[in-house]
């Protein structure tokens, strides 16, 4: 098969955050020192060649930009300072970009002025939406004849904002799994067929494994990262299932529901863990990033910033939100509400399926489809013995 080379493909993968890979004279150090790169998949090597070469679709094809998590010990190796762990971070934007049929991924990774116009329709439209459709009179009526003052499920009920979310949720899965199925399509070329189907049933348990645990960032020699890194996720996908799944007993106008005590005890501390996951987690990272601590945040694209930012935006309003439900700040507790949703919902449309979020399903993924083609090579080299 033909190998078509792109001369512009160092200049394309600029606007995903390549930095110094035209430095690489390819001693394979870095190779040589990552811990998760194997003889059937070595990298960070392999993919800064390809880039050099202007080799497109062996980037497309290649499942190592989701194998690598970015520990930064083969950057901080480089006697040449190419940082090869950044390339392997631009390569997983290119991909989320390649993997996605809309488009929307590129031009967000591509164009800060894009993503940031994006963000801020996006969450004016959403402030606009509530301030128009909030039941204002209702609550006013509500706080005189109870004498609570917070009503923000009169404003608001929650049973309208669990038909938004659900159907956010529906429309946010189709993009998502659309994209998943084209990068399963990519990763395994002609072998999607020809494996048989039990091989992936036996690996599946692989699958849920990698999306809980992130268990292959513990192999890392930066295990704090992996630290970092579980809490982010792991705090995020607690609020994002109670925002979901349990928002009629998460969005309270009290902070224990006197009708459901149990279960608001249980959203309050899962809310209290994810707070303080997500919390310290972007905390971390933005101060890393801040000063450069280490090579993971040492070159930082626009997106990596957008991403915390929205992230510790939504988890502080959160905070305050309930802050002043309990000092009975009815304003305060609307006015801060808006601007949570406000951030937290464009976060959503536009982190879950078109960037970074997309790379906590496209990982597992590509993870569970090399242990797949492994095992079916292994057990097609035992059956010709």
């Amino acid at each position: 098969m033909s190998v078509t080379a792109s001369p512009s493909l160092i200049k394309e993968l600029k606007h995903f955050g390549l930095t110094d890979a035209t430095q690489c004279f390819h001693c394979g150090n870095c190779t040589g020192v990552c811990p998760l790169s194997t003889e059937d998949n070595p990298f960070p090597r392999k993919l800064v060649r390809y880039a050099q070469l202007g080799l497109k679709d062996k980037i497309i094809e290649s499942p190592e930009p989701w194998l690598c998590y970015y520990c930064g010990e083969c950057s901080d190796r480089c006697p040449r300072g190419a940082d090869p762990g950044e390339t392997m971070m631009a390569m997983r934007r290119f991909l989320t970009a390649s993997y996605d049929w809309t488009g929307f991924a590129r031009k967000f990774y591509t164009s800060e002025a894009f993503e940031i116009a994006a963000v801020a329709i996006v969450g004016a439209l959403v402030a606009l939406a509530l301030i128009i459709f909030g039941n204002w009179d209702g609550a006013a009526a509500a706080a005189k004849k109870t004498g609570q003052a917070v009503q923000l499920n009169t404003v608001w009920p929650n049973h309208a904002i669990e038909i938004g979310d659900l159907i956010m949720a529906a429309v946010l899965t189709i993009f998502l799994l659309s994209n998943v199925w084209r990068c399963v399509k990519i990763t395994m070329g002609d072998m999607l067929t020809k494996i048989p189907f039990s091989f992936y049933i036996w690996k599946g348990v692989d699958l849920l494994i990698n999306v809980i645990t992130q268990k292959q960032f513990a192999k890392c020699e930066d295990r704090w990262q992996w630290v970092v890194h579980l809490l982010i996720m792991t705090g995020y996908s607690s609020i994002f299932l109670m925002v979901v799944v349990g928002i009629r007993w998460f969005q309270r106008d009290t902070v224990i529901d006197p009708d459901w005590p149990t279960v608001s005890l249980i959203m309050t501390i899962v809310g209290y863990y994810g707070t303080a996951a997500i919390l310290y987690g972007t905390t971390y990272a933005l101060i890393g990033r801040i000063r450069k601590s280490k090579a993971p945040y040492k070159n930082s694209h626009s997106t990596d910033w957008m991403f915390l930012i929205l992230l510790q935006a939504t988890t502080l309003t959160g905070i305050l939100v309930h802050v002043f439900i309990y000092l009975h700040l009815a304003m305060a507790t609307y006015v801060t509400y808006i601007i949570h949703l406000a951030v937290a919902i464009p976060m959503l449309v536009l982190e879950v399926p078109f960037a970074k979020w997309a790379h906590l399903a496209y990982r597992p993924v590509v993870l569970f489809l090399t242990r797949v083609k492994k095992d079916y090579a292994e057990a097609i080299a035992s059956l010709g013995h």
